[in-house]
């Protein structure tokens, strides 16, 4: 569990976040939702410790982030599994030396322990005899779950997924959603999920907080989401173009 008690952050003179509350449960699929300029990000960094928030806490289980010395920095940073919005593939390593690359920094394991691990999370994510290739020879959808077996490799406490459908067309992202769900469930992680993907949210998600003007707006799970009467909320999922599924839905109860 992920919880963020009282967060501030403001870069000069511009406040960015103000006081936002929020727990991100185990085994289940949260998700950070808002328009562009929202702060949704700058919440996701200040969780992740790449921003220090100027007041609050950022809580693993318990363990206070930003308190914490070097070392346990370091140990719950080993922790967590990250897939980038581009899916941040190296491009001079092939598909077996990404999947191996954290591995290789944090793992006390051997040459053939690490190859065989990153095997299990290739195969975990239905790639198969694609280690040879490089990202430049995959597709944007193949990328993604390179992505995914690299973040999974350290079989992490806490997964961050930063738009994971960008860029992706409408069947691959159904099968990058349900692989998220699939591996949340499996591995028990606090998954936490930044996304504009309406779509996505309304299959995968369990615990939403939508940011809005640097504030947490709303927080619930997506039948909730269906029942608000808060506007701002509202205006950005039909701004999102989920108009007609989100009457389906409705009508189909």
């Amino acid at each position: 569990m992920i919880e963020v008690q009282g967060v501030s952050k403001r870069f000069g003179a511009t406040q960015v976040l103000t006081d936002i509350n929020a727990v991100f449960h185990k085994g289940k699929v949260n998700m950070i939702i808002g328009k562009s300029g929202s702060g949704k990000s700058v919440l996701a960094k200040c969780i992740v410790g790449l921003h220090v928030p100027d007041e609050g806490r950022v809580l693993y289980d318990g363990r206070s982030f930003h308190e914490l010395d070097k070392e346990q920095k370091r140990q719950v940073r080993q922790e967590i599994g990250m897939l980038f919005q581009s899916s941040a593939l190296f491009d001079s390593l092939n598909v077996m030396e990404n999947v191996m690359f954290p591995l290789k920094m944090f793992a006390t394991m051997s040459e053939s322990e690490m190859r065989d691990r990153a095997a299990l999370c290739l195969k975990r994510v239905n790639i198969v005899d694609k280690d040879h290739l490089f990202p430049s020879e995959l597709s944007g959808g193949m990328q993604k779950r390179v992505g995914i077996a690299r973040a999974i490799a350290m079989t992490p406490k806490y997964l961050f997924v930063d738009e994971p459908n960008s860029g992706l067309d409408p069947q691959t992202s159904i099968v990058i959603d349900d692989l998220i769900k699939e591996l949340t469930e499996e591995y028990g992680t606090t998954t936490i999920v930044i996304t504009h993907d309406m779509n996505s949210v309304m299959e995968t998600g369990e615990n939403i907080v939508f940011i809005h003007q640097g504030r947490k707006w709303w927080q619930g799970d997506k039948d909730q989401l269906l029942d608000s009467e808060n506007k701002e909320l509202n205006d950005f999922i039909f701004a999102s173009g989920l108009m007609r599924q989100v009457r389906k839905a409705i009508k189909g109860r």
